[in-house]
């Protein structure tokens, strides 16, 4: 009895990544799909990511183009990817239904060649990722390559779900390009003015704008290189280099993070 217990034990982690689930819902329409069915996908092949962003390192994934499960989607819809620690990241779903350019796959995780821990004590990636091929051609950021994908979605524009994020009527052309910058690199970890759907990192508007209590200088190195100002062993910011956030758009996202210190909301 002893035996066939500690046999069941070590099939456990096996029999939970095989029974993975992945939600999806574009437009009215819902599935869920799991490892075995996107495995079993007429569209999946093996790719090549030659730096991927998670691992740093080339990387071989199953997987297929994003694209063929968002049946019905259109270019001009919102697509919102939620991952299974409170990651919420907004992609426009032009890019992923551009043929041209950069490409998105959903890389599977298959049970029986489990992918490696992100780094020592952390799980992988898996059960599902999001990865891009070619991915400077549409200058996609860190931040839209989510993993431990648990749901897709279709949204309205964030504008129109969340108005508290921005007023446009008293909105310069660097704020409202700093909104875009927000949404892009800040938006899947922090909420703004109790605006958005991630689950990971602090408001940055409620009860006080990082503008306020770091000088601008600083708070452009605190995103450059957080552990150079605060080091902190479980600090999880990630640091955007000049490749990924411009000094431009640095100088916007500040614009528009400074804007929003005077608009704050009662929560």
């Amino acid at each position: 009895m002893r035996h066939m217990l500690i046999g069941l034990l070590a099939l456990l982690p096996w029999t939970l990544a095989w029974g993975a689930e992945l939600h999806v819902e574009s437009g009215a329409k819902a599935v869920i799909w799991t490892t075995q069915t996107l495995l079993a996908h007429p569209q999946v092949r093996t790719i090549e990511i030659a730096q991927d962003v998670s691992y740093k390192r080339a990387m071989q994934y199953r997987a297929l183009p994003l694209s063929s499960l968002l049946e019905g989607v259109q270019a001009g819809d919102q697509l919102q990817l939620l991952a299974s620690d409170g990651f919420a990241a907004e992609l426009p779903t032009a890019l992923v239904l551009s043929r041209s350019g950069s490409r998105a796959w959903l890389a599977i995780e298959d049970p029986a060649q489990p992918w490696p821990a992100l780094a020592a004590g952390k799980p992988g990636a898996g059960p599902f990722y999001l990865v891009w091929e070619n991915p400077e051609a549409s200058q996609i950021g860190p931040e839209q390559w989510p993993f431990q994908l648990a749901r897709i979605r279709t949204q309205a524009p964030l504008a129109e779900r969340y108005p508290q994020l921005l007023r446009a009527a008293d909105a310069s052309d660097a704020v409202h390009a700093g909104f875009a910058q927000f949404q892009k690199h800040c938006l899947a970890c922090h909420r703004l003015n109790g605006a958005g759907d991630s689950q990971f990192g602090p408001d940055l508007n409620v009860p006080h704008n990082p503008t306020e209590y770091f000088r601008l200088d600083f708070l452009a190195r605190y995103i450059r290189a957080p552990q150079s100002l605060r080091r902190w062993p479980q600090g999880r910011m990630p640091g955007f280099t000049p490749q990924v956030l411009s000094e431009q758009a640095l100088g916007v996202l500040l614009s528009y993070l400074q804007h929003m210190a005077g608009r704050k909301v009662q929560l």
